[in-house]
């Protein structure tokens, strides 16, 4: 089983340049499963119906969320009633839209997909991501379970790819925007990623307008994040897992321009 995680797509420019590459990608690298974070789809954050409805009809299978989760009101109802969007699971169940682990059936394989929200440094008062993992783990009907951990803290990240290693079939880090060197699998048979990176303008700053952000560094005051537009990148990281075992085999980082 091949799964293609693609890192964080930022407003509407990164949906298009997604939907033009993923095709041809799919059909080269023989993929058969997409994941994407897709918390910064919709243009000035969040994510709504119609980008979220994008990226599933460009191929994407299942679109996981981040701090911006729930920026824009209009989008909770559809986290909450459609089922290949999941939303970090350490937030609280009850009064937050929608799940933290998704269990796809693709016909040839069950693929569990859960999404967990890291703690350091991410201004957020969630429960502790690693007792979040050990919860969603019960919850999988699969070998073959991918985990999307959408946290700032390198630290934080490589922590959780160790404490999963051999627990899960691979994990991907989402949110800092920065593809990182370090795609490998480790010990005990995970695919893991510290953070998969960005699909986006590349002359920006997280996707951002450059200008914005340097001004906001020097002011200190509030700024409006218009995106940058010219010329995009879509980073990724493939995990080649074996369907018996739910191991991973190898595990590649690339960008297409």
């Amino acid at each position: 089983m091949r799964i293609l995680c693609i890192g964080d797509v930022v407003g509407s420019i990164g949906c298009r340049f997604l939907r033009d590459k993923l095709p041809t990608l799919k059909k080269v690298k023989g993929i058969d499963f997409v994941l994407c974070n897709g918390e910064n789809s919709a243009d000035g954050n969040g994510i709504t119906p119609s980008s979220a409805n994008y990226l599933l009809d460009s191929g994407v299978n299942v679109i996981t969320l981040g701090n911006h989760s729930f920026r824009r009101k209009e989008a909770y109802d559809f986290i909450d009633e459609n089922p290949f969007i999941v939303r970090p699971a350490n937030f609280p169940d009850g009064t937050t839209p929608g799940m933290g682990i998704v269990n796809v059936d693709t016909g040839r394989k069950i693929i569990t997909v859960i999404n967990i929200m890291g703690n350091t440094f991410m201004d957020n008062n969630l429960d502790c991501a690693f007792d979040c993992a050990e919860n969603m783990l019960k919850k999988a009907e699969s070998n073959i379970i991918i985990v999307d951990f959408h946290a700032e803290a390198t630290g934080e990240k490589r922590a959780m790819g160790y404490f999963l290693d051999g627990k899960v079939s691979a994990m991907f880090g989402t949110h800092t925007h920065v593809q990182t060197s370090d795609a490998q699998v480790l010990p005990n048979g995970s695919g893991y990623i510290t953070d998969v990176g960005m699909t986006g303008t590349i002359h920006s700053v997280l996707g951002v307008k450059s200008e914005i952000i340097i001004n906001k560094f020097k002011t200190k005051l509030p700024a409006r994040f218009d995106l940058a537009d010219g010329e995009c990148k879509m980073e990724c990281v493939l995990f080649d897992i074996d369907d018996k075992t739910g191991k991973t085999l190898t595990a590649e980082s690339f960008r297409i321009e």
